[in-house]
């Protein structure tokens, strides 16, 4: 098992063609793969229940099989536990699992499950764009991501750029983000806490009602965004609004970035500064 520690931002769809103009990535080694990856579960969503998430990734002719835990995400940084190994010459069920694989694992998630019962569930099919960063004892890969997500006829895209720690402090995903963001003109992308995953599970069985917190922290803004983004129901977009409201009457500190926020939230669009969004992380 390794720890994935990683910093998720949305991006418009004019980001990524902004963030491939960005300088700091012009000097590094880049790389371009395309991923298609099936995600199981039973048919009453078991994995979906106790957060994990079960894939096998297309790479090529190879297939990789993951097994993800329930992520603990905080302004957009989230970590982790995972599990992930090649099924290339293992023996395979017939929806194309490795079962003894995840026996082995002894995951509480599975212990009482009947494995034989997990079917394909959703996909996810996307390019992935990397680069390396690497400055002292940072060590960061940098991904965008760009395809869709499907279940049954249902569609979402993907726009996202993912940065995952290999070494050094957490901090530097931010410090990083920071300098990907400020460019000119500046890249607009927002702090996202939804994986792919669990996008791809609401819009199987639908976006819950928002339910008010019982203390407004700045996750709870950024998932109004998220359901907001991708529900387009306006019950969310007012729950975004009211959060961000909350969070700048108790932290004063706040107001200014959260204006910015707000004053677009009010005109009915998705607020892409990333700045003002780093400067509530920060702040928080």
């Amino acid at each position: 098992m390794s720890d994935e520690i990683e910093l998720k931002l949305m991006l418009s769809s004019e980001g990524p063609q902004r963030l491939l103009a960005h300088p700091l990535l012009s000097g590094l080694d880049t790389r371009s793969i395309t991923l298609g990856n099936l995600y199981y579960d039973t048919l009453e969503g078991a994995l979906e229940s106790a957060r994990v998430a079960l894939r096998v990734r297309r790479m090529g002719e190879r297939r990789l099989q993951t097994l993800k835990s329930a992520a603990q995400s905080h302004g957009g940084l989230s970590s982790r536990g995972e599990w992930e190994w090649s099924i290339d010459d293992t023996e395979r069920s017939a929806a194309g699992l490795d079962l003894n694989g995840l026996r082995a694992l002894h995951h509480p998630a599975l212990e009482a499950l009947d494995l034989e019962r997990l079917r394909p569930v959703f996909a996810t099919d996307f390019e992935r764009r990397l680069w390396r960063f690497r400055k002292g004892e940072v060590d960061i890969e940098i991904a965008l991501d760009q395809g869709e997500i499907r279940a049954g006829a249902a569609r979402l895209p993907i726009c996202e750029l993912e940065l995952e720690l290999k070494s050094g402090h957490p901090e530097a995903l931010w410090d990083l983000a920071e300098r990907l963001c400020g460019g000119q003109p500046p890249l607009p992308a927002r702090p996202a806490n939804h994986s792919k995953a669990s996008r791809a599970n609401a819009l199987r069985r639908g976006w819950p009602h928002p339910e008010p917190p019982p203390t407004i922290a700045l996750d709870d803004v950024i998932d109004a965004v998220d359901q907001w983004q991708d529900s387009q129901d306006d019950a969310w977009h007012r729950a975004a609004m009211s959060r961000l409201e909350h969070l700048m009457a108790t932290s004063p500190s706040l107001r200014d970035a959260g204006q910015r926020l707000l004053a677009t939230l009010r005109e009915g669009r998705i607020p892409w500064d990333a700045r003002a969004w780093s400067t509530l992380q920060r702040a928080g």
